[in-house]
This record gives structure tokens, C-alpha cells and sequence, in this order.
């Protein structure tokens, strides 16, 4: 079958794409860049049963190009990490313009993965969610909805959040919502469901709750992760923490950015349990327990095997529409800071220390300079440093690194270039370079900022003392190390 894939470069796209190629059919996957998606990652033979087209769905002229012929597809778009205030009012567009496109085909159903919305008084991204929901099945093709609660896999935003609290804080005094319940479900279980119901009429134009088959309060999952590690955590409940406290005490204790601490803060008022388990009899699988689900992540983890995480999605607006554009450095209008340092070992092991940078790893000298730094970036709403990278050696075009965002990561040539994701008076890349010649081999590493107007221009020379101790010992441990 020829089955569209919307958000095939997310968290849940990633994890379906394979599965579906498995299952023999042939996945047109919907991009807003090309340039973003990893075939790198996957075989010549496996390359052919898919096709890249790349087209915005906030932009309803660009999906005219895609094929009228398919099967089915797969929605897979919501903005749960975005800062745009109106961001119901995004998806709402986003789901009118791919109703007007789909329309037009000959598909014979639609798949939405949504949010458990079963409470009356929703927060604004379960709201959001359910009033997709309403869009789509407003479109002549039968939708299928499965909604969830939180799912749980390496380098799911739920997953990486207990693992942040659980690991970094022995005791915790935590908000009232600890107390809500919620029934999560692991990844795998959630691509079972997702393979299952297509093209089986029986779920067309049906909703379906799906969950795991433990019902949890929040303070459960956070002492069951704890018990997995042998780790002995005190967790202290107080009424005192309004949504707003609760999201900025969430943001500045795990790695996650300000819009998605606030969306998760929103939501965890509400229940989220499954209403029936209908679904279940369709489709039997075996639903992994919590424990289970926390078990297969942490294997991943070991394995440096994340396929996926929730820390790809880039928190920049200004990028996230034309992603790899920012690849061309500016020469011009810019201040820079080259580090030129030759060395005599092997290459390969200088591009190993690059490859490891950021992290657990850290930057190679003044790492308590660089956690201030992401301290600062917190406190003004930026990433800050804790979102660490997906895995500690590899890194691909698109992973976040820190404050970073990489761009490009090519090993072969000895390239990798970073775009900064921190509050900035202007634009920040940094790039490392391997060059090889008959009589030496050098590492040139280069930050680039581009100001914007004087406050940029101010930034620059405030941090230029920091930027010479810095860069020049960086540059230096990274051949040496």
C-alpha cells in the first residue's frame, strides 16, 4: 500500500516509518525539509520502498504538489514544544489545509494519534488536540483516532523528564498535580496500535483510548523510575505552586524548554485514563508495564540506540520553517573567533573527541563557565544546557547538543557545524574543521556571531574575555584529550 507519513522526522515518525516498511508497504514521508531527514540511517534497499517529498502544512499552496494516489495516512503533527502563543490556532490551520488536501485523494482512511481527553475542563493543548480531532473527521476520508496518555520510550519528552527529576533530585518538594493519575503506555505499544488499525474498517471514524495496564499517579512513576535505579528518593507534596511556579520549578529541574515545562503543567490537571479498552480486543498485544517500558528505555540508552527523542524538534522559530538554511555561514557583518591548532596523532581519534563534545563529555575546559552560561540562558527562557544530546557519540544534522543545534555532521570530510538555540542579541554558530595536507593535519575551530544592532554588538565585547579563555583551551584539549 502507498501510506502517507506526516511528522515522519519526530518522535513518533521515526519510530512508525521502519515499521511500516517492514510491513511491506511503500511510505511517501511529508517533510518540510529534505535536507532534515537521516536516509544515512537506513539501506539502499530500505530507501527504495520510501519517497521524500517535501511540502509545509501551515501553507496550503505548498501541498498541491503531493499524490493524489494513496491508501491511508498518517497525522502525526502537533506543536506540544512550540513558544507560539497561538498555537491552537496553528494546528487548527494545519489541520484544515491537509483536510483540502486530502480531500482530493482517493485515501481510503485517515490515522490521528491525539491526546486522552476524557475530563470536561481540558487544558489548552488537550483542547487544541481534541478540536484537530473535530478537523479532520470534517474531511470525506474515515478518520481513525487513538488517543493517549503519556508515552513512555528512550528519548520520549515524558521519559527524559522523570529520568531529569528522579536522577538529579533526591528529595523533592513537588505541586499538588504529583497526585493526578494517569495510565502511560511505551512506545512500542503505541506503534502496535498504529500499524494495527490501518485500513481495518472496523476503527473507521472511531475514537480509541490507549494506555498501558498500570493507572499511576505522577509520584509513582517518579518512585517506580527510582526503584529501577536502586535509587532512594523523598518526594513532599505542597499546595503552594501555582501553574506558573510549577512550570518554572519543572523547567529549571529537567531539560526541557519554558513552552513545553508550561504545556506539560497545564495538562497534568487533567486525568488522563483510559475511558475503555476496546481497542485492546481489536488489537491484542502485549501491553508492557510501566517497568517494562522504563526497562527497554534504559537498555536503548546503554545499546546507544535512540532512534528518536523529543529534543530534535527545534525551539527556534525563526528556524524551524527553513531549518538548514542557516548551514551557510555569514562572512560578512560578523564577529568571529578562529582557534587554528595542529597535532600529529590520528585523525580519526581528534574527530572522536569532536563527535563526543557537549554532554556528559562536556566542552573540554571551563565546563562550570559553560553551565553558567546555560543558568543565564534559563533564567531569560532559553534552552539552557541540560537538554544534552541524544547520544554521547553520534551525532546527526538536526540533533540538539546543549544550546547547540547541529547542522552539519559530517564525519567523513571532518565537518561539524553548530547553530546556537540560545537567547541571543543576534545569530551564534560554531564549527570544527579537520585539515589534512602531506605535512600536518590542523584543527581550525570557528565561532561566528552576527549582532543584531548595538545590544548584539555590546553582547560580543562582554563575553569576548570569557571567548579567549574559552576557545583557545577548548580547541586545544580537543587535540589533546
Amino acid at each position: 500500500m502507498r501510506i502517507l507519513l506526516t511528522g515522519s522526522t519526530g518522535y513518533i515518525g521515526r519510530r512508525l516509518l521502519p515499521a511500516l516498511v517492514e510491513e511491506g508497504h511503500h511510505v511517501i514521508c511529508l517533510v518540510r525539509d529534505i535536507r532534515r531527514f537521516d536516509s544515512e540511517d537506513f539501506s539502499l534497499e530500505f530507501l527504495k520502498n520510501i519517497t521524500l517529498l517535501e511540502a509545509d502544512l501551515n501553507d496550503r499552496t505548498s501541498l498541491s504538489g503531493l499524490p493524489k494516489v494513496i491508501d491511508a495516512a498518517y497525522y502525526l503533527v502537533h506543536s506540544m514544544t512550540t513558544s507560539y502563543p497561538n498555537f491552537g490556532r496553528l494546528e487548527e490551520s494545519s489541520a484544515q489545509n491537509f483536510v483540502h488536501y486530502i480531500n482530493q485523494t482517493d485515501a481510503k482512511q485517515i490515522i490521528y494519534l491525539s491526546g486522552i481527553s476524557n475530563d470536561e475542563a481540558l487544558s489548552n493543548h488537550l483542547r487544541s488536540r481534541k478540536n484537530v480531532e473535530g478537523v479532520l473527521r470534517s474531511s470525506r476520508v474515515p478518520t481513525t483516532t487513538l488517543r493517549a496518555a503519556i508515552v513512555i520510550g528512550s528519548g520520549s519528552a515524558s521519559f527524559e523528564i522523570i529520568r531529569d527529576l528522579v536522577e538529579k533530585l533526591p528529595i523533592m518538594i513537588a505541586p499538588k498535580w504529583l497526585k493526578s493519575r494517569c495510565q502511560p503506555i511505551g512506545i512500542r505499544n503505541v506503534i502496535e496500535y498504529l500499524k494495527g488499525v490501518l485500513l481495518m474498517k472496523e476503527t473507521f471514524n472511531e475514537v480509541f483510548d490507549i494506555g498501558g495496564p498500570d493507572i499511576l499517579t505522577y509520584k509513582e512513576m517518579l518512585l517506580g523510575y527510582a526503584k529501577i535505579r536502586g535509587l532512594k528518593r523523598t518526594i513532599i507534596t505542597v499546595p503552594l505552586l501555582s501553574p506558573k511556579l510549577s512550570s518554572l520549578w519543572l523547567y529549571f529541574v529537567a531539560s526541557t524548554s519554558y513552552s513545553l515545562a508550561r504545556s506539560l503543567v497545564s495538562s497534568l490537571k487533567n486525568e488522563v485514563i483510559c475511558r475503555d479498552m476496546c481497542i485492546h480486543t481489536m488489537i491484542p498485544n502485549r501491553l508492557l508495564s510501566y517497568q517494562e517500558t522504563l526497562q527497554i528505555a534504559f537498555d536503548r540508552i546503554q545499546k546507544k540506540n535512540v532512534v528518536s527523542s523529543w529534543k530534535d524538534a527545534v525551539s527556534n522559530e525563526s528556524m524551524n520553517k527553513n531549518f538548514l538554511s542557516f548551514i551557510d555561514v555569514p562572512e560578512y557583518g560578523c564577529y568571529k573567533d578562529k582557534r587554528v591548532v595542529e597535532f600529529d596523532r590520528p585523525a580519526n581519534d581528534v574527530l572522536e573527541n569532536i563527535w563526543s563534545i557537549g554532554g556528559k563529555r562536556g566542552w573540554y575546559w571551563g565546563d562550570w563557565l559553560w553551565q553558567i552560561r546555560g543558568l543565564m540562558d534559563k533564567v531569560v527562557g532559553g534552552v539552557g544546557l541540560r537538554r544534552g544530546r541524544r547520544s554521547d557519540t553520534d551525532l546527526k544534522a538536526g540533533d540538539a547538543l546543549d544550546f547547540w543545534r547541529v547542522l552539519i555532521a559530517d564525519k567523513k570530510n571532518g565537518i561539524l557545524l553548530l547553530y546556537a538555540e540560545m537567547k541571543l542579541p543576534g545569530e551564534a554558530w560554531l564549527e570544527f574543521k579537520i585539515k589534512e595536507s602531506e605535512n600536518k593535519k590542523t584543527l581550525v575551530q570557528t565561532a561566528t556571531f552576527r549582532p543584531l544592532g548595538l545590544r548584539g554588538r555590546l553582547y560580543w565585547y562582554s563575553v569576548l574575555p570569557f571567548h579567549g579563555l574559552i576557545f583557545s583551551r577548548m580547541a586545544k584539549n580537543i587535540v589533546l584529550r
